[in-house]
């Protein structure tokens, strides 16, 4: 499979990053992808436009295709530079646009087990050996920092977005499956050495104000239950790596929980490095899962400054 995110912030990655993308996706002939959220930056315009063409590029694909929401695309539509939405109202449009079926995007499409509304863009669906789900956790702190935090929505989702994990993890465990792979578009900061984000957090000394406290205590529950491998796909933080940040209560890493995050886009605004990650799925492997970057070669810096 091919997972990737935080793209196109720019008009290059809209006309030239993304679609190469797309094409070299369609030459791996993979099972499906999965994009982690932030189809545009935070600070433009959440215009209706912006949904539709991300929708374009989904289509496009040849294998199905499925996405979870970013911060970008709702909670933070209220800044000025944004548009000064409601970020409540781009959130019900995106639930009534973008997850109006029970089925995949893509040229190829699969029907997707769906959350209750209004959370349907919580997905869930089993292919081989491994359950897989997207899970709707966003960044400025889960809709509880940035311009116009509401803890009401916050709530609700976080409620439900948890209830679906438990459900993904019981239907794991009741099917046998030989993993479980998670995707949500927020990097929640586990652990206190990371430098990349701000506040720094862990399971361990999580306060439960913080916008991944609940989500983050009952993940550690479920992976230490499941025990078996499990991975989290995340984007928000554009570092890509694969580790294993996940301690328990008394400390000890859980070796069997793994943590990938997607390349996304560069710091510099005109860039055109839109790359992804290849996941190899084999069953008879006690790992399961195997991380490989893409790099797309029409996207290569044809010359760096040293």
């Amino acid at each position: 499979m091919g997972v990737w995110g935080d793209v196109p912030y720019s008009d290059v990655q809209k006309t030239q990053g993304v679609p190469n993308l797309i094409r070299d996706m369609g030459r791996n002939r993979l099972k499906f992808s999965v994009h982690v959220g932030d189809i545009k930056s935070g600070g433009s315009r959440c215009d209706n436009n912006v949904y539709a063409e991300a929708e374009t590029y989904f289509d496009a694909l040849v294998a199905p295709a499925m996405y979870t929401p970013g911060d970008n695309e709702w909670t933070d539509c209220d800044r000025p530079s944004a548009g000064g939405y409601s970020s409540r109202e781009r959130l019900d449009y995106i639930r009534t646009t973008m997850f109006d079926t029970s089925q995949s995007f893509g040229q190829r499409r699969i029907r997707l087990e769906v959350q209750a509304p209004p959370y349907v863009e919580n997905r869930r669906w089993q292919i081989g050996g491994v359950v897989y789900a997207t899970l709707h956790v966003v960044g400025s702190d889960n809709n509880l920092g940035d311009v116009a935090p509401d803890p009401e929505e916050w709530k609700l989702r976080d409620a439900a977005t948890n209830a679906w994990m438990r459900e993904t993890f019981a239907k794991a465990a009741s099917n046998r499956a030989k993993a479980v792979m998670l995707f949500i578009q927020a990097n929640p900061g586990f652990d206190e050495t990371d430098g990349t984000r701000g506040p720094l957090r862990n399971p361990q000394t999580l306060l439960p104000e913080d916008g991944f406290y609940n989500f983050l205590t009952q993940l550690r529950s479920e992976v230490i239950r499941f025990d078996r491998p499990v991975a989290l796909v995340h984007g928000d933080s554009h570092y890509f790596r694969v580790d294993k940040p996940l301690l328990d209560r008394d400390g000890h890493r859980i070796q069997h929980f793994t943590r990938l995050e997607t390349p996304g886009n560069n710091a510099q605004s005109e860039s055109n490095d839109v790359q992804w990650v290849k996941i190899i799925v084999d069953t008879r492997d006690a790992e399961v899962l195997t991380f490989e970057q893409e790099v797309v070669e029409a996207n290569r810096r044809p010359q760096y400054t040293p």
